[in-house]
């Protein structure tokens, strides 16, 4: 890939319904000229054909790279490999390399002798059965992993993913840019030099997003309780605030050097297309 980027992330439809709606808002994000489109995967598999599904699309219909998120949970290594084999014969070459997180029906979930333990070892197991053929993004988390003691060993863990073979890191969501500088520092003194990409999550609801950064170890600034708190009931407000707050995290972020941006778009054009439009000018 050549970076700056622009990109963004989908996820699979659950309903026939909602796969047709989908289809429609690609042509809408395409039309944005991104450099790549990723598309989650649910835990366990459950989602795999309708991900592959939309990447596949993506890239036939679009032209535009697609990536493919593949988590470790539930799967065994030889399954690893036969749905890596799947996804090469569909002519989709990038890869988004997760451990992934147990599903709410197994939340007791280990791995075992036959299954990988890190995405680390995800990385270097598709590097061994399939050399170069596929391009490898994994996470990092500029506030440290959830289940890291701390910042420096989570920082440490993504250096293993880069040495296993990963060739850019996609970030978790984060609203104070100071969070990422730092989160690059702690990267450069391990020797890290692999794009690392923001992620931005435009915000356009104050409430779900408290729920959802409880559940992600997402930390809220006291800044965005200060502005979004008291709009939390005008969504039209609220929606505005979100705009200006993500240009004005995207122009930062990109002043500083970010080697691109890639936004969770929650299966919606707007506020990203709005967004862009602002910090492309």
């Amino acid at each position: 890939m050549n970076f700056p980027t622009i990109s963004f992330e989908l996820f699979p439809p659950k309903t026939p319904e909602g796969y047709v709606k989908l289809l429609g808002i690609i042509d809408q994000l395409a039309g944005l000229k991104p450099d790549f489109i990723s598309c989650t995967y649910g835990a366990g598999g459950g989602s795999r054909e309708k991900t592959l599904d939309v990447v596949e699309h993506i890239q036939n219909k679009h032209h535009i790279k697609a990536v493919a998120h593949l988590t470790c949970v539930l799967h065994t290594k030889d399954e690893i490999k036969t749905i890596l084999e799947e996804i090469k014969r569909r002519g989709i070459s990038n890869v988004l390399a997760l451990r992934g997180d147990p599903p709410k029906d197994h939340p007791d979930w280990k791995p075992g002798p036959k299954n990988f333990r890190y995405s680390s070892e995800l990385v270097a197991f598709i590097r061994q059965h399939f050399n170069s053929y596929f391009g490898i993004g994994v996470a990092g988390f500029p506030e440290g992993h959830m289940l890291a003691p701390n910042r420096e060993v989570d920082a440490q863990h993504l250096k293993a993913k880069i040495d296993a073979g990963a060739d850019y890191v996609i970030t978790q969501l984060f609203f104070d840019n100071q969070d990422y500088f730092d989160y690059i520092a702690r990267l450069k003194k391990l020797g890290v030099n692999k794009p690392v990409i923001p992620g931005i999550l435009p915000i356009t609801d104050y409430q779900a997003l408290v729920r959802f950064c409880l559940l992600c170890g997402a930390s809220i600034p006291v800044k965005v309780h200060e502005i979004f708190k008291p709009l939390a009931d005008d969504p039209a407000k609220t929606l505005e605030a979100g705009i200006r707050f993500a240009v004005e995290q995207c122009r930062e972020l990109l002043d500083q050097g970010a080697p691109g941006l890639h936004f969770y778009t929650l299966n919606k054009i707007s506020p990203t297309d709005i967004i862009l439009k602002e910090v492309r000018r």
